[in-house]
């Protein structure tokens, strides 16, 4: 009798173990098995994630969605979004299965009390899709499960209405490329209608991007080794491939190289995928300098919102045998990481009135930089930036415009914003050679560090 609560006591240690440990098995899961991996994780880790779906595929797939944050279901003030999509071409499978043990690591981490982990949940709200194209995805695998391993280079891309998912999205680029032309509007662009005639698959996307305040972004693919940033199309018309940046493109090479560099093989490749084709230098490429793509997804979260979205190729081989996930796993896990801690740069806000009332869809532009963003509902705002100096404006119809100067370091800097109602005019600004004295040298438009330069 006397060993009777000793050993209760035991069991409950060990079940409570149990509980902690996700075991990761490196293998494909088709459709009904990645939804039961991913309720299972909500068991193992409740209080930090939420299973969800923005919809269903042609077929009636769920798209499914796990979010991990330490209050799952609730935006927090002034915490951004992060979102990891996967297998928008169903027959390109690493990012689907490296996204599985994904969450699977974050759940054992947090629970093991690692602190980056700790940090990252608890301060980010994660999204993570590991398939926008279970269609797809089903019909690739019976390919290769009919053909002993082999997969091919087209069956199961497309959804299963035949429509290249990351071809579908609107060519907001389009207008984009007139309005440079006239100064015109550079953020948030859209048209009436842009919705119509769409797959399925793509209007929940779209849906799901406009609805929700992200603010760093990747979508995962194979097919070759490299991280790709916008933008994706061409200026030029019909011109196949050319270098075509964003007036964001310091910040983009910056995302694409934390990725690439983060990665075991992805900086360093010494070969392409191909005989005689040369790889990616540092493991990154412009979209269009690549090749251009017309409705593509990263572009169309660039112009339509306030995300910030790169391209992840990454590996040759589509769907590679399950011998090789696991390599796959530990090539891509610390990049996996690195990039999502980069939403925590750049400057973050509130924009507020004289009576701390939230001002919504206010304006902020940086000076030099032409895209805009804008605060959310609750006046908040993200604007990813490197570190350096930068004249920052808050503006909104009936209030005075604010001007504020921000010195942006390693870390995310807080810059809320007041903004003072009557007609459209600014605040009296520092000049700038107040703003560049002493620690930078100026031009007509920016400031350096004298350090660095421009």
């Amino acid at each position: 009798m006397g060993l009777k609560y000793p050993v209760v006591w035991w069991i409950f240690g060990v079940l409570v173990i149990c509980q902690q440990t996700v075991s990761i098995e490196f293998i494909h899961h088709r459709h009904t098995d990645l939804e039961k991996l991913l309720q299972n994780v909500t068991l193992q880790c409740p209080n930090i994630t939420r299973l969800y779906d923005i919809g269903e595929s042609v077929e009636g797939r769920k798209l499914l969605v796990l979010e991990i944050t330490d209050n799952p279901g609730v935006h927090e003030h002034g915490e951004p979004e992060f979102k990891y999509v996967a297998n928008m071409h169903g027959n390109e499978v690493t990012g689907r299965s490296i996204l599985t043990y994904l969450v699977q690591y974050l759940c054992t981490e947090y629970l093991a009390d690692n602190p980056r982990i700790r940090t990252l949940v608890d301060n980010t709200r994660i999204h993570i899709m590991p398939s926008m194209n279970p269609d797809g995805f089903e019909k690739a695998y019976d390919f290769v499960e009919l053909h002993h391993g082999r997969g091919d280079w087209i069956i199961g891309r497309n959804n299963a209405n035949d429509i290249d998912l990351n071809r579908d999205f609107p060519d907001l680029n389009a207008i984009m490329y007139k309005n440079e032309k006239k100064q015109g509007k550079n953020h948030h662009l859209g048209y009436e209608g842009m919705y119509d005639g769409r797959a399925v698959e793509t209007r929940a996307v779209m849906r799901w991007i406009e609805d929700n305040p992200f603010v760093l972004s990747a979508n995962l693919h194979d097919g070759t080794l490299v991280a790709n940033y916008p933008y994706d199309k061409s200026r030029g018309r019909g011109i196949a491939s050319d270098n075509t940046p964003t007036d964001d493109n310091k910040v983009f090479r910056h995302l694409a190289l934390t990725y690439s560099q983060s990665h075991r093989k992805m900086s360093n490749k010494k070969h392409g995928c191909s005989p005689g084709e040369s790889p990616f230098t540092n493991g990154i490429t412009n979209g269009a300098a690549w090749y251009s793509v017309i409705g593509g997804m990263q572009d169309f979260n660039y112009l339509a919102t306030n995300c910030f979205e790169i391209t992840l190729e990454l590996g040759c081989k589509k769907f590679p045998r399950e011998a090789k996930l696991e390599t796959r796993w530990e090539d891509n896990h610390e990049a996996l990481l690195s990039y999502m801690e980069e939403v925590h740069k750049g400057i973050k806000g509130t924009v507020r009135d004289t009576n701390n009332n939230p001002i919504a869809d206010a304006l902020i532009q940086v000076d030099g930089i032409g895209h805009d963003i804008t605060s959310i509902s609750t006046g908040e705002y993200w604007r990813l930036l490197l570190p350096r100096s930068y004249r920052v404006h808050a503006s909104a119809p009936g209030y005075i415009r604010e001007t504020k100067v921000v010195t942006v370091g390693p870390a995310v800097s807080i810059v809320d914003f007041t903004l003072e109602e009557g007609a459209a005019t600014e605040k009296p600004d520092i000049d700038q050679q107040e703003l560049c004295d002493g620690l930078f040298w100026f031009t007509d438009t920016d400031c350096w560090n004298v350090d660095q330069g421009p």
